[in-house]
């Protein structure tokens, strides 16, 4: 069995006692983090699934490499809208973390697709990324795959994400998975709650914030009281699935 994290939306500033909402997102960011050191011994990699992040400052990603290099696991990290692919790809290398977007893990592939448009915050996947993503389900038949982006691909409930700020072609990566009986998952991160929807044998999954949430099927923006999380995954050698969301224990 293989246990997998995805931590995402973590949103940390060039200046550390920066606050979002009133949110310091850099200790909630270490609050996870510590959480994780405690009770997750057993986890053998991490998804990092955008908005690593708020204002694609090279001091904040150096920092946020820096705390995730404590996990002395693997990381491996995808864009957010709010991310600037060009540093990340730069400054988030080594001591365990990477922006690598394919990893084959024992019966298991991982493949890490980047949903995010320049100057836009709703997402898109470009033609390349599709490709990528068929080239990968059909170069490994024999390894079940969840697949990793920032950008929703089905509505989330709340009006104000969902007019515009979700991923645009979600057609398009469903006729993809559709074709492959590999696919096991779905992940994202982007609007700061957790769902869990079973489409086509697929479980489509949305994972909270280490920082602020939004409050569920909301028509307008809204803030939820919800402690922040990450969510874990067990995946099986014969591609069963199960998974579930933990909250910070002192919020």
């Amino acid at each position: 069995m293989l246990r997998v994290l995805q931590i995402t939306d973590t949103h940390l500033y060039a200046d550390k006692d920066r606050q979002y909402y009133d949110v310091n997102t850099d200790v909630t960011l270490q609050n996870i983090l510590d959480q994780v050191l405690q009770v997750e011994d057993d986890a053998s990699l991490v998804l990092m699934t955008g908005d690593l992040v708020h204002d694609e400052s090279p001091l904040a990603y150096q920092r946020f490499h820096h705390y995730l290099s404590r996990l002395e696991r693997p990381v491996y990290c995808l864009p957010g809208n709010h991310d600037d692919v060009t540093l990340m790809n730069r400054l988030l290398s080594g001591n365990g973390v990477s922006c690598e977007r394919f990893v084959l893990h024992d019966h298991w592939q991982f493949i890490l697709l980047d949903s995010t448009v320049t100057g836009e915050v709703g997402g898109h996947l470009a033609a390349e990324e599709l490709d990528k993503l068929a080239v990968c389900l059909q170069t490994h038949p024999d390894h079940y795959a969840v697949v990793c982006l920032h950008h929703p691909p089905i509505a989330s409930g709340c009006a104000w994400l969902d007019q515009g700020l979700i991923l645009d072609n979600p057609g398009e990566l469903f006729n993809v998975l559709d074709a492959h009986a590999n696919v096991r998952c779905v992940l994202w991160g982007h609007i700061h709650q957790e769902s869990d929807v079973l489409r086509n044998n697929v479980r489509l999954l949305s994972s909270p914030s280490t920082m602020l949430q939004f409050k569920p099927d909301s028509a307008i923006f809204a803030i939820d009281d919800t402690a922040p999380g990450y969510r874990w995954l067990n995946l099986h050698a014969d591609g069963k699935l199960e998974t579930g969301v933990v909250r910070l224990i002192d919020y």
